[in-house]
């Protein structure tokens, strides 16, 4: 597929109508394996330039900064921090991929861009085992017999360059202030630097809370714990949109639609942080959308909530 093709494909893509789906393009690494990437999470695909501005003291993986429409961003060898031959960006052509995470703006090193897949994130599987669970794998599905493994870029943005967890010392106090014991959270993302900072977030805080990996079980969690008053112990729900099984825009509405549970409040948690993403959160029905990692953003949701719930029982 030509450059010019792809781009547009990906444009057309990325307005497709909301769905249990995932829109991926797929890329070789220097293993020659498929690896995939959420389209939404593509601002654009571009040949990796030869001036690269080398960083000191910066992690290896880092090879220096590009230009990006005028802005320094970090170029990024995703190989070389999978423990795969680097890239040899220096004497052969290679590609670049131009992403959004939470604000940020970075470009990941890849071999060769492949083709852009369509699959129902039931089609998504999560691995399961002990060797997963310190890796950067997140989910694998399958195109036409070939495997295509979802990276948790999370993970490895958050092994790199780092992600600050701690919330002002003001959040903190005033969070303890409000906080009741009465009050629990429920958090659904399956990328575990995600996970790492709700805990964290919400453990400052002193909050009850239960984090889990999969909207289908915060669903049931959910259901079961309706009260005969109809309500649940569940001040809010955190959830992200990417994730196997079941989508974040997919659960909101499901929750939403519930004859019990329409009243949740919803908060999606996502590094999918454009405004497009913004604006299908709240057709969905969700009450807030927060840019993953701003862990003052999510404290300051947190308190704004329980304190409304307070007044509500005083």
């Amino acid at each position: 597929m030509q450059q010019d093709q792809l781009f547009a494909e990906i444009d057309k893509r990325t307005q497709l109508a909301l769905s249990n789906e995932m829109e991926m393009l797929t890329f070789y690494l220097s293993d020659k394996q498929l690896y995939g990437l959420n389209v939404f999470k593509i601002i654009e695909i571009v040949e990796t330039p030869r001036e690269i501005s080398r960083i000191p003291r910066s992690h290896p993986t880092i090879k220096g900064e590009i230009n990006f429409r005028g802005h320094p961003i970090n170029l990024i060898d995703l190989s070389e921090y999978l423990g795969l031959e680097p890239v040899d960006y220096r004497n052969k052509i290679s590609y670049t991929l131009i992403c959004e995470y939470s604000g940020t703006t970075q470009g990941f090193l890849v071999s060769q861009p492949n083709i852009l897949v369509t699959k129902g994130w039931e089609e998504i599987i999560k691995p399961a085992g002990n060797i997963y669970e310190s890796s950067c794998l997140t989910a694998i599905t399958y195109h036409e017999g070939t495997p295509i493994q979802l990276l948790d870029v999370e993970k490895v943005l958050n092994d790199i360059v780092g992600i600050d967890i701690q919330i002002s010392r003001e959040l903190v106090e005033k969070g303890r202030q409000v906080t009741a014991k009465t009050h629990h959270i429920l958090a659904v993302d399956d990328s575990k630097a995600a996970c790492l900072l709700i805990e964290a977030v919400l453990g400052q805080m002193g909050i009850v809370h239960t984090v889990v990996d999969e909207a289908p079980k915060a669903l049931a969690l959910l259901e079961k714990s309706i009260r005969p008053d109809g309500s649940t112990p569940y001040t809010m729900v955190f959830t992200d949109i990417e994730m196997p099984v079941m989508d974040g825009f997919t659960f909101t509405r499901t929750v939403k639609n519930h004859p019990q549970l329409g009243k949740t409040y919803v908060a999606i948690n996502s590094s999918l942080s454009n405004k497009s993403n913004q604006d299908k959160a709240r057709q969905m029905g969700a009450d807030d959308f927060i840019p993953k990692f701003t862990p003052d953003n999510m404290a300051r949701i947190v308190i704004e909530q329980i304190e409304k719930a307070n007044q509500h029982t005083a």
